[in-house]
C-alpha cells in the first residue's frame, strides 16, 4: 500500500482514524506540498452490500460536493489489491466530540458559531439532493474555528421530483430519530435535522441527550423530550430551537431551511 501511494505522490504517516473496513491515515502530498488525509477502504473486508451499494454511492456523492464546511476529496485512487483510497483535506484539530470532551459545555456563542456552520453544510447537501444519514459529533471535524463535515459512507441521493421515503437504518443509534429507530418509512432529511439536535445538545451540555444502551427506554425518552440542566443558563431561544430539532413527530420537525431561519441562529 505504501509503495502504491508513494508512486502516486503520497508519503504515508500515522493512522488518525479507524473504521470496520477502512483506515484514515495522515499523508504528505509531494505534488501539493501539504498534509492530506487518506481514507483507505479494503474492498475485500467489506460486506457485499457495502461494496455494491454504499461505497459507489459515497464515491459518486463526494466527487460533486464543494462547500467550505465539507471535507474536500482531492482524488480517488484504486490499487490492484482492491483498496480504494480517498485523498482528502486534512482537518488537524480533531472532531467536535473530542473538543467538547476536552472543553466541557461550550458557551452559547461558541456553540452557535459551530452549529451555524453545520447547518450551512447540511443545507448545501440537502439542496444538492443529498441526505447525510450519519450525522454525529465524530463526523464534524475542526480546522481551527472552521467546522468540516465528513464521512458520506451512508449518504443517499434523493430524487428531485418526488419525496422519497427510506426504510434503511443508518448511522449511530444515539443520534437516530425515533422514526429511524422504529423502522417506519421516513424522510432522511428530517432524520438529519434530528441528528443536528443531538449534536447541538452535545455542544451545550458536553453529553448526549439519550442513553442508547436500552432502545425501548431511549424511544420513551425521545417522546418525553429533553431537559437541559438549569445551571448551564441556556437561553430560552436556544432551548426552543433544541425542542424543534428534537421533535419526535417528523411531520412537525422543521426542514434544514427552517432551522437556518430560527432566531437563535439568525442573531449575530
Amino acid at each position: 500500500m505504501e509503495e502504491f501511494l508513494l508512486a502516486n505522490g503520497y508519503q504515508l504517516g500515522r493512522t488518525i482514524g479507524e473504521g470496520m473496513y477502512s483506515k484514515v491515515k495522515e499523508a504528505f502530498s509531494q505534488k501539493h506540498q501539504m498534509k492530506v488525509a487518506i481514507k483507505i477502504i479494503d474492498k475485500k473486508k467489506g460486506p457485499e452490500e457495502f461494496i455494491q451499494r454504499f461505497l459507489p454511492r459515497e464515491l459518486q456523492i463526494v466527487a460533486h460536493l464543494d462547500h467550505r464546511n465539507i471535507i474536500r476529496v482531492h482524488e480517488v485512487l484504486e490499487s490492484t489489491e482492491g483498496k480504494i483510497c480517498l485523498v482528502m483535506e486534512l482537518a488537524e484539530d480533531g472532531d467536535i466530540f473530542d473538543y467538547v470532551l476536552h472543553e466541557g459545555p461550550l458557551p452559547e456563542p461558541r456553540a452557535r458559531a459551530l452549529f451555524r456552520q453545520l447547518v450551512e453544510a447540511i443545507q448545501y447537501c440537502h439542496d444538492c439532493g443529498v441526505a447525510h444519514r450519519d450525522l454525529k459529533c465524530e463526523n464534524a471535524l475542526l480546522q481551527g474555528r472552521t467546522l468540516k463535515l465528513t464521512d458520506f459512507g451512508f449518504a443517499k441521493l434523493l430524487p428531485r421530483e418526488r419525496r422519497e421515503l427510506s426504510w434503511t437504518f443508518c448511522g449511530s443509534t444515539a443520534y437516530a430519530a425515533p422514526e429511524v429507530l422504529q423502522g417506519t418509512p421516513h424522510d432522511s432529511r428530517k432524520g438529519d435535522v434530528w441528528s443536528t439536535g443531538v449534536i447541538l445538545y452535545a455542544l451545550l451540555c458536553a453529553r448526549l441527550p439519550f442513553d442508547d444502551t436500552d432502545i425501548p427506554k431511549m424511544l420513551h425518552q425521545q417522546q418525553k423530550g429533553i431537559a437541559v440542566p438549569g445551571y448551564l443558563g441556556i437561553s430560552k431561544e436556544c432551548q426552543n430551537l433544541l425542542k424543534m430539532l428534537l421533535e419526535p413527530d417528523m411531520t412537525l420537525r422543521p426542514s434544514i431551511d427552517g432551522v437556518s431561519r430560527h432566531p437563535w441562529l439568525a442573531n449575530p
